[in-house]
């Protein structure tokens, strides 16, 4: 029972950042662009800042099964919590997409991740974007509680970043859970392997250079972006 409030928080931020970030995307589209790319990319940056301070001391906000994958193999988190975890990220991810589904069931896509150009672009760039963010991540929940108490703007400001300039290009999902609900319920399934094996691949990419820079990167047993209270 202890872990139920993680597994829920899990699922509340996840919500949450699917819920703000895809419906900016279907409002910038109903409205003809009124909430503009830039826009788009600070509600993604934001949501997933707020949601970091609000409950990441209970879960460790991660709100995304790449960065739950990263640190595990970074050996920060127990392996025996990865599927409630990942289970807890879709299930908050696949239900605010359904609730945006009734909200504007003529939209085509409900923001559904998809390349602009060819799907090697995209896949190639997904994979960077996680890696930059993943590498964000490890590095500002090690080392001094300072690190702890920026994480949260250090991580919404690389996702707002890398959603403004990569975003028109490939999504800027960065995220499975985000990207496999969005394309599930809008049935944009054709570019989905590219959302699912980029993320994860970026984020092991990430670990490696994480080892590279920081000799306590793998040496510390944290839960999440920021520190758990003993």
């Amino acid at each position: 029972m202890r872990a139920c409030p993680k597994y829920i928080a899990e699922f509340i931020g996840t919500f949450a950042l699917v819920f703000a970030g895809t419906e900016a995307i279907i409002i910038n589209d109903v409205t003809g662009g009124a909430v503009t790319n830039v826009g788009v990319g600070l509600t993604f940056g934001m949501i997933v800042m707020t949601m970091i301070y609000a409950v990441g001391d209970v879960s460790g906000a991660h709100f995304n099964p790449a960065v739950t994958l990263g640190f595990f193999v970074a050996r920060r988190f127990e392996g025996k919590l990865i599927l409630p975890h990942v289970l807890s990220q879709l299930s908050g991810a696949l239900v605010a997409s359904l609730l945006l589904r009734g909200l504007f069931p003529q939209h085509a896509t409900l923001g559904a991740t998809a390349p602009a150009g060819p799907a090697l672009q995209s896949l190639i760039l997904e994979i960077i974007l996680t890696a930059l963010l993943m590498f964000v991540i490890l590095n500002v929940s090690v080392g001094a509680k300072e690190r702890g108490i920026t994480a949260g703007i250090a991580d919404g400001s690389v996702i707002a970043l890398e959603a403004l300039f990569a975003g028109p290009i490939c999504g800027a999902s960065m995220n499975p859970a985000r990207s496999f609900a969005t394309a599930l319920v809008s049935q944009n399934l054709a570019y989905l392997w590219i959302y699912l094996v980029a993320p994860l691949a970026g984020a092991l990419v990430a670990v490696v250079g994480c080892r590279c820079v920081r000799k306590d990167c793998c040496s510390v047993t944290f839960h999440g972006m920021v520190d758990h209270p003993s």
